[in-house]
């Protein structure tokens, strides 16, 4: 009787549903926060330098991230293309993450240190002239856009905020270590550095 007055209040219904889904999300999030797999970085894991720091940030301006996963799953199909599969201790210091889900372009979790960098300024420039079947539009304006810097110490400081291990001398020097560079320089340095941890492992 009590099961068939639930079913018919479809407000108590909903609210119910509700806690048993609330109850069964935290049941499966909130051990994550007390894994060492998930809450310390791999070894030799080394936060962004400033100009990969602006790279990132560029990544994420031209959409780079909605074309592109960063997230290697568990799969034979996934691991024999692009190489060992994502860990969460790789990207403890990314905020914010950018593993994605769409894939329009190849996964780039693995990408760093695959192609030299003037292949992937020749991507950028015109995707067509290296990978003739792609979709990839062109970028020409990293190559004239140049950085001031402005912002890049704050950026620092407040990933700082956040856990990520940037020192006072870090902090300090960003602004030096971008100003006046293309906009190509930096993200061409995001690039070469992604995976590269677990990949010199294995």
């Amino acid at each position: 009787m009590k099961h068939e007055n639930i079913e018919k209040n479809v407000g108590l219904m909903i609210v119910l549903i509700l806690v048993a889904v609330s109850f069964g999300g935290l049941a499966e999030i909130v051990p994550l926060f007390f894994q060492k797999e998930t809450t310390q970085p791999v070894d030799g894991l080394k936060p962004l330098t400033a100009l990969q720091i602006e790279g990132r940030d560029i990544y994420i301006r031209e959409g780079c991230n909605v074309c592109h996963s960063q997230m290697i799953r568990p799969f034979r199909a996934e691991t024999e293309r692009y190489g060992h599969y994502s860990v969460a201790g790789e990207s403890v210091y990314n905020h914010p993450f950018l593993w994605g889900s769409k894939r329009t372009g190849p996964d780039l979790a693995r990408v760093g240190g695959r192609y030299s960098d003037d292949w992937h300024r020749a991507h950028l420039y015109n995707p067509r002239d290296v990978v003739p079947e792609s979709k990839m539009p062109s970028y020409p304006w990293l190559f004239s856009n140049t950085l001031d810097g402005k912002l890049t110490a704050r950026k620092l400081e407040t990933l700082q905020t956040l856990g990520v291990p940037y020192t006072a001398e870090d902090i300090a020097n960003a602004k030096a270590g971008v100003q006046g560079k293309k906009e190509i320089e930096a993200l061409v340095a995001y690039l070469q550095q992604l995976g590269t941890v677990l990949k010199d492992k294995r």
